[in-house]
């Protein structure tokens, strides 16, 4: 079974997340009980996994079980989806040397109120640049930019990324690759490096962004499924079945 740290709905594979419902399966049948359940409940921190795991094993009813996940479906992908458009009008900024206040302002459109003021942002993405610094500072804790993130976190070291290009230049960013953390956000650079345009940077990420947010809508509804059947107590095979409706 995966670790906790493997487990993420928009990062992991279609296969690796039915093979993690398998594998509950296989436990609950060898120990007769939910205690696997328990263990994952207490170790899991993937936000849509652990609402399955709290949810599709409780006992509310089906119907209302489908209504609740629907809800945070929702609210996840939106979450993901805004997170990850963050990463590209950052790349979009880092491409085309926006002025960092005209990104900041687009990020801000993201949301219905602005996460923070204008000074803060910037005094916080300004502190980043003596931050990096000194010798032996964990960059890929510093510097890693990823959906998981609080989004005004996130918000801040993207600012600090357009800063740093608009003032040392694109190329410059070319260091900090290996600590990017999100394969979305460093591919996007890494293009900008190479010099692609603006608008087509802009328009690729906006497409593999959307097709990011679909496929883990996918995942999402077969790992719905997948719990529903375990708690239901069908074959193993049967599950299995469910898992491969969803794979080419």
């Amino acid at each position: 079974m995966e670790t906790t740290q493997e487990l993420d709905i928009l990062e992991m594979p279609l296969e690796g997340l039915a093979a993690y419902w398998l594998s509950i399966k296989k436990i609950m049948d060898a120990r007769k009980g939910r205690a696997i359940i328990d263990e994952e409940i207490a170790n899991t921190d993937e936000p849509y996994i652990l609402h399955l795991l709290e949810t599709a094993f409780s006992s509310l009813p089906p119907d209302m079980i489908r209504r609740l996940t629907a809800v945070k479906r929702e609210l996840l992908l939106e979450d993901y989806g805004r997170k990850i458009d963050l990463m590209r009008l950052a790349v979009f900024a880092i491409a085309s040397g926006e002025n960092p206040r005209i990104t900041l302002v687009r990020m801000d459109s993201k949301f219905a109120v602005p996460l923070m003021r204008e000074d803060t942002a910037f005094e916080m993405a300004t502190a980043m640049f003596d931050a990096i610094r000194p010798k032996g500072v964990d960059l890929s804790i510093l510097l890693s930019v990823d959906h998981k993130l609080k989004a005004d976190r996130l918000l801040v070291k993207l600012l600090f990324y357009v800063m740093f290009a608009r003032r040392e230049g694109r190329q410059s960013l070319d260091r900090f690759l290996p600590h990017m953390g999100s394969r979305f956000f460093s591919e996007g650079v890494s293009l900008a490096i190479d010099n692609f345009e603006a608008d087509f940077l802009a328009h690729h990420l906006e497409g593999i962004r959307d097709q990011t947010i679909v496929h883990t809508g996918r995942k999402m509804d077969m790992a719905l499924e997948m719990a529903l059947a375990i708690r239901d107590k069908l074959p193993y095979d049967d599950i299995f079945r469910i898992a491969r409706t969803y794979m080419l």
